[in-house]
């Protein structure tokens, strides 16, 4: 059961949390003190639990709390032998942990445990970091909050700043809390309700402040033809630069991609003092872990040619990487002058930007998922309004490269990055599965997303689609949208909701289908042209439109169509289909030659009859082909099974097996290739 001091800050936590106006995703971190029951002696023992490394205040349960013995915590100030060795008393917090301890404690954990409150908040508001980088941020404290809020000099986090906020708290009686230079804010009370009404009194005290005595044109005028796009032109835009972006930001390993339109994006980038502020890099600690220290900024008007921009991105995207390797490297010499051996330092991590902000288009934020994409752009929202805030009161003043690069590099960073799990198969890699809603499609779509990958699901079903995404989990890692591959336009506006959901696209799955069972004399030219035009014409245009991101990405990627064992095996009453998947059989050979300079794999797999979850067979190909054989329909799966080597009926989710094996890196020297999923039918053997 859990502890009642542990129940209400986990409720205080979630509310904290729940605010972006209080703090960013996986953002600060809170605390509280109180006794528990200690189980091997039954007395009672005083416990510190706090939120654990890597946690979200919004989202945190009991799991995510480390939970340490609050006497063996504050018996560490007398381990400490000062900033020169501080990193090692994070390894020293394993020897104060109550019981398994809970989750991993966070650097932040001497903060809560050595400061005299019963309750502490440490939070990373946009108000709250304004005032922190602001270049009088000290004189300001004292103005906007008089002596309630302390001013504390940015300090990297760690053992020496836990100490230095209890002294400050104890020089200070009359303060509920502090803003810490270049970071964020600390508050405390002696109550869960006192801490959490503290922090919200700084933070909406900071708010006003900025409100009230800010400049209200912070950014500068608007620059002439720096405004945004419409609408539509904008997402048109957005779409044709992103395979491009993609190849930018992946340049030393595949990044998913995320885009925004917000306004406080489009309007910052509108005004003149962007180049400028962008230039400054974020500050908060929290922020430019996962920004990046700085943007790649195209610097060019709205009126330039997507030529031109695609040429100049090239250009600032050598400097970049020119720029960010010279940053690492003085980084790498001021560390190995103040001591450290140039072997304890992590290499460099990649020198592609994670950020990519173009005027009157928005902003592409790139991660190794989805959701650390998403999280980077909002983070860079979060920079813009700390960015807002500290200029209509001062001027922005972020911490010095080389606090930066202290805190990128820092060995407790690596260490964190090494306890994440490895990556799934394929992770990174973005999918389009035609004809997705049900049977063979939607069983590919989910073992996709079950190997790591983002999926697009396009059906001609717009709610089912979306439904089907919605059981793969959120937005993050799938979404349904509506398409008929027969038309031209829909199939490029799937290929382009594939790029402004996920930034780019890897997998291209040609599953879209439908089944007509009559004999040569029954069909009419109109049902020769339904086949082949979803079919042979829907596969056709889904891998033209895929081929030209695959190409402009520079990534490789993968074809694959759902053919037929009816590509190479005759059968009675089947004229139409029969003789549009052995088109697509031979588009998958005809596409494997040309797309290969390009890293491009085109395979194929051929099913025998999928009968459980098909939609062809539901909607009425399964009574005619069951007929054609004499049984009844519901035993038609049977039928099939029984005329197999193997005498094992066909399953959706064999096939998507198939799928998963051609695109994981086991076969990533095999194209042009068809592989047979139909449990062994003789006259089927490809020859």
């Amino acid at each position: 059961m859990t502890n009642p001091t542990a129940a209400a800050l986990i409720a205080r936590s979630n509310r904290l949390g729940a605010d972006p106006r209080n703090t960013n995703y996986a953002g600060g971190n809170t605390s509280a003190k109180g006794t528990d029951t200690d189980p091997v002696t039954g007395e009672p023992v005083e416990l510190l639990w706090v939120k654990g490394s890597g946690g979200d205040l919004g989202t945190l349960t009991e799991s995510g709390l480390a939970v340490l013995r609050l006497d063996r915590m504050r018996a560490l100030v007398g381990a400490y032998t000062g900033v020169d060795h501080e990193d090692d008393m994070v390894a020293a917090f394993d020897y104060t942990l109550h019981g398994k301890g809970g989750a991993a404690p966070s650097i932040d954990t001497a903060m809560h445990g050595l400061v005299d409150a019963a309750h502490v908040d440490h939070l990373h508001p946009d108000s709250g970091i304004a005032f922190a980088t602001a270049a009088d941020g000290e004189a300001l404290t004292a103005a906007a909050f008089g002596g309630k809020v302390v001013w504390v000099p940015w300090r990297r986090p760690g053992f020496q700043l836990g100490l230095d906020i209890a002294a400050i708290k104890r020089a200070n009686p009359a303060a509920i809390g502090c803003i810490l230079g270049g970071h964020g804010i600390t508050a405390w009370g002696e109550t869960s309700e006192e801490a959490e009404a503290n922090s919200l009194w700084i933070i909406r005290t900071a708010e006003s402040y900025i409100a009230e005595h800010g400049r209200p044109d912070s950014f500068g005028a608007v620059l002439d033809g720096y405004t945004a796009l419409p609408a539509e032109e904008r997402a048109a835009r957005a779409a044709a630069l992103a395979p491009h972006l993609r190849a930018i930001a992946s340049t030393d390993r595949a990044q998913v991609g995320h885009f925004t339109d917000a306004e406080v994006v489009l309007d910052f980038l509108s005004r003149a003092e962007h180049p400028r502020l962008t230039a400054l890099g974020t500050s908060c600690p929290d922020h430019f872990l996962r920004t990046k220290v700085t943007p790649l900024v195209l610097d060019l008007p709205t009126t330039a040619s997507l030529e031109e921009q695609l040429a100049r991105l090239d250009e600032l995207h050598e400097q970049y990487r020119a720029d960010y390797a010279g940053y690492y490297q003085r980084g790498v010499d001021a560390a190995v002058a103040a001591g450290t051996p140039a072997e304890e330092l992590p290499a460099m991590r990649g020198a592609d930007p994670a950020i990519i902000l173009v005027p009157g288009v928005g902003m592409f934020s790139y991660g190794a998922n989805k959701q650390t994409a998403r999280v980077a752009g909002e983070f860079y929202i979060n920079a813009i309004n700390v960015m807002r805030g500290a200029e209509a009161i001062s001027s922005y003043a972020p911490i010095d490269e080389s606090e930066k690069f202290r805190i990128e590099y820092w060995a407790l960073e690596e260490a964190k990055l090494r306890r994440m799990p490895a990556p799934k198969p394929l992770a990174g890699r973005i999918a389009l599965v035609t004809g997705a809603a049900s049977g063979i499609g939607k069983a590919i779509a989910t073992r996709l997303a079950a190997e790591g990958s983002c999926v697009v699901i396009a059906d001609l079903d717009l709610e089912k689609a979306q439904a089907a995404a919605a059981e793969l989990g959120g937005t993050d890692v799938a979404v349904g949208i509506q398409a008929n591959v027969t038309d031209e336009a829909q199939v490029q506006a799937a290929v382009d909701a594939a790029l402004l959901a996920f930034g780019g696209l890897d997998i291209v799955i040609n599953n879209a289908g439908l089944s007509l069972s009559k004999s040569l004399l029954e069909t009419t030219v109109a049902d020769w042209d339904l086949q082949h035009n979803v079919m042979a014409k829907g596969s056709f245009l889904v891998s033209r439109a895929a081929a030209r991101v695959l190409i402009d990405q520079k990534l490789g990627g993968d074809i694959v169509y759902i053919s037929s064992k009816n590509s190479v095996f005759a059968g009675p009453n089947n004229i139409a289909y029969s003789a549009t998947k052995a088109d697509q059989a031979h588009q998958v050979r005809l596409l494997a030659a040309e797309l290969g300079e390009y890293g491009v794999k085109v395979n194929g797999i051929n099913p025998d009859g999928v009968v459980r979850g098909s939609g062809i067979f539901a909607g009425g190909w399964g009574a005619k082909r069951a007929a054609v054989y004499g049984v009844p329909e519901e035993e038609l799966g049977k039928y099939y099974a029984q005329r197999t080597l193997l005498k094992r009926e066909v399953l959706p989710e064999n096939v998507a097996n198939a799928v998963f094996v051609l695109c994981a890196s086991d076969l990533s020297h095999t194209t042009g290739l068809h592989i047979p999923v139909d449990a062994g039918v003789a006259a089927a053997f490809l020859r």
